[in-house]
């Protein structure tokens, strides 16, 4: 990962265009490829972004101040970083991450769409729990009635950054020729509660929401039906 602390001016086109007039900022490079504008506020969430796949090209401008503009090639969309001055610049090996350690609540949920798949969608058959991929596991890998791949996503509550979790996962797995053989893999995103602004988002980029009932679930599980 690599870190720059800079003053800056950042500049989107795309979908819709957004301006960040001069400031300070930290800029973070990641490893999967993807570019975040962060600042000294606002919580977790970078003020601009653009995820995988994209390119980051440095250069100058005409008047010699540092310039990167990063790319999307599947969607046009363009990131424009005007560099002022860089402050500090640093660049870390986080090594492979084992991912994100799910609470009591999210785990046993997963457990048991793993096991009763056909809550989530009719004829969806379990396939892999924790599906691997560059950047992280896939709550569940399943199988559609028509044999297609199916990504599940499963949260305790349904918000956007979850759904722009599925939305990478989807890009790097509808590059995998085993996985898109019979046509491209689709998303689901399931949750006790998913907000509005997530749903529209989901349903923005052809991604299935569902509600999952846990209490309901935990009657189908019962465990005085197991052998072991």
């Amino acid at each position: 990962m690599r870190l720059v602390v800079a003053r800056c001016q950042v500049d989107y086109a795309g979908r819709l265009t957004a301006h960040l007039p001069m400031a300070t900022r930290v800029l973070m490079i990641k490893a999967d490829g993807s570019v975040l504008v962060h600042a000294d506020g606002g919580s977790y969430k970078p003020l601009n972004w653009m995820s995988p796949p994209c390119s980051l090209r440095e250069g100058t401008t005409d008047e010699g101040q540092v310039e990167w503009t990063v790319t999307n090639p599947k969607t046009d969309d363009t990131l424009r970083i005007l560099i002022e001055e860089i402050h500090h610049e640093s660049s870390h090996d986080l090594g492979i991450d084992p991912g994100l350690q799910k609470d009591g609540v999210e785990r046993h949920l997963q457990e048991l769409l793993a096991e009763h798949p056909t809550s989530l969608s009719p004829g969806l058959t379990l396939v892999r729990r924790e599906f691997p991929t560059a950047i992280g596991p896939v709550d569940l890998m399943c199988r559609d009635a028509d044999g297609l791949s199916v990504a599940v996503e499963i949260k305790r509550r349904g918000e956007i950054d979850g759904v722009e979790q599925l939305t990478r996962y989807l890009e790097l797995l509808n590059r995998d020729p085993l996985l898109i053989a019979k046509g491209a893999v689709r998303g689901i995103f399931a949750a006790q509660e998913i907000k509005p602004q997530a749903r529209v988002l989901a349903e923005d980029r052809g991604i299935a929401c569902a509600v999952v009932d846990y209490d309901a679930l935990r009657g189908i599980d019962d465990p005085t039906d197991r052998l072991f």
